[in-house]
């Protein structure tokens, strides 16, 4: 026999042993990873597993408990029809899961469990259930602009029922505001007041994007008697990117269309005392015909600066009276100097042009001024003049994130002046319709 054959022969004779043991050990047993069990048998549910189609109050937790011998739980996923999840603990034995928050009223629950036998084989039991209707208040939402095709800078807008000013009441109303774009974007949500929030991107939206907003806040407890209500889902559309800046002090507007200039045009803006704002402004609707007077705005009729002029193809900026119009009797100091009430004031054709390019939703920025800033709230969209971190500041999310740190000054301050301001940003009403020229 050679030495070749003598090792091979030694080694087989060596692991032959091992494999009849493994194979001997192996017989007829389950192996480790062996298909969960029926647990459902095996668990409670408390009133939530009555049969007899009676539905569960939703004020009440939700109970699971082992029955068991030595079966233990180790992990409940509990979700609702709309894909909330309702977070609960578990003991430390494993013999019972109880929910921490309140269930939705008029829910359909699906709930999956995953067990542990004595012998440490997975379980899995799933059960089903609804819960009744509330009589607690609703809290409904409505969603903004109306559906439609706006410019990349256009705000959303959530208008509540009810007042929430709680933070963790705010965090669970905005948890349930969704916000999805096409293409995808990062954005936030920013509480304006108790019962206004808005919605913008980090940098504004793409051209040609699809943006939905829905609302999950359909029977969601927010507080004690006040129950999430109706929302009605909102799908728009963006644009091309059109944005105009207008340079006070060089008299000129630069307008581009997706990011290339397109035409600068000869402007002239507001005079001593009725100095334009400076800062970002989001059109917010267009008239090819407005009444402008004096009297509007607080100039006492037959005074220097009274006026009562027809204006042509008038962009509105702000609620307080700001538009980008035509004005024809300024052309002379257009390019050169500012005459104006307030306005950004253009030739007729120049006016005619861009009214006929802008949308609601386009953005004008006025750079390089002596008046005072756009205020972020309260006079139309001045939401992009918070700086990224202060816009994160008012989202009740960010603040659970940060462990309810306090605010910084300056998202404070935005609240405030919100509050103070002559306006919201709704449907305007009529003492918000002063134009000035």
């Amino acid at each position: 026999m050679s030495q070749k054959t003598r090792i091979q022969l030694g080694c087989a004779l060596i692991l032959a042993p091992l494999m009849a043991g493994l194979t001997a050990c192996g017989g007829g047993a389950k192996p480790l990873a062996g298909e969960a069990y029926d647990a459902a048998g095996q668990l409670s549910f408390g009133t939530a597993g009555k049969r007899d189609g009676a539905e569960v109050d939703p004020d009440a937790p939700l109970d699971i408990t082992a029955k068991g011998s030595g079966s233990r739980i180790t992990d409940v996923v509990a979700t609702d029809g709309d894909g909330r999840t309702l977070t609960g603990e578990l003991t430390a034995d494993g013999r019972s899961w109880r929910s921490t928050t309140p269930l939705a009223a008029g829910a359909e629950y699906t709930v999956k469990v995953s067990t542990e036998n004595g012998s440490g084989s997975p379980g899995r039991g799933v059960h089903t259930f609804r819960t009744r209707e509330s009589d607690a208040q609703r809290l409904d939402v409505t969603f903004g602009p109306d559906a439609g095709t706006y410019g990349v800078g256009q705000p959303l807008t959530a208008t509540l029922s009810e007042a929430v000013s709680d933070p963790a009441e705010r965090a669970v109303v905005e948890a349930a505001l969704t916000v999805t774009s096409e293409p995808a974007v990062e954005g936030s949500w920013h509480w304006v007041e108790d019962k206004e929030l808005h919605y913008r991107p980090q940098e504004y939206w793409p051209s040609n994007a699809t943006v939905t907003v829905t609302s999950r806040l359909d029977g969601l407890p927010i507080r004690k008697n006040l129950r999430g209500g109706e929302g009605k889902r909102l799908k728009l559309t963006t644009g091309d990117r059109v944005e105009a800046v207008a340079d006070i002090s060089s008299h000129h507007m630069t307008v581009s269309v997706n990011g290339e200039e397109v035409k600068t045009i000869p402007i002239t803006t507001g005079k001593e005392g009725f100095a334009t704002r400076n800062g970002k402004k989001v059109v917010l609707g267009r008239e090819q015909y407005v009444r402008m007077t004096g009297t509007s705005i607080g100039i006492p009729a037959g005074s220097a600066d009274s006026y009562d002029l027809p204006v042509y193809w008038a962009a509105r900026l702000t609620w307080s009276g700001e538009y980008v119009h035509g004005a024809p009797w300024s052309v002379g100091s257009q390019g050169s100097a500012n005459v104006s009430h307030g306005c950004t004031g253009l030739s007729t054709e120049n006016a005619q042009w861009f009214y006929e390019l802008v949308k609601p939703g386009d953005i004008v920025e006025h750079v390089n001024g002596f008046g005072e800033d756009m205020a972020p709230f309260g006079n139309g969209f001045g939401d992009w003049n918070l700086g990224w971190d202060e816009w994160l500041a008012g989202s009740a999310l960010q603040d659970a994130a940060d462990g309810g740190e306090k605010r910084e000054k300056g998202a404070k301050s935005t609240t405030t002046e919100r509050r103070d301001a002559e306006s919201g940003n709704g449907k305007p009403a009529e003492s918000r319709l002063s134009p000035a020229v």
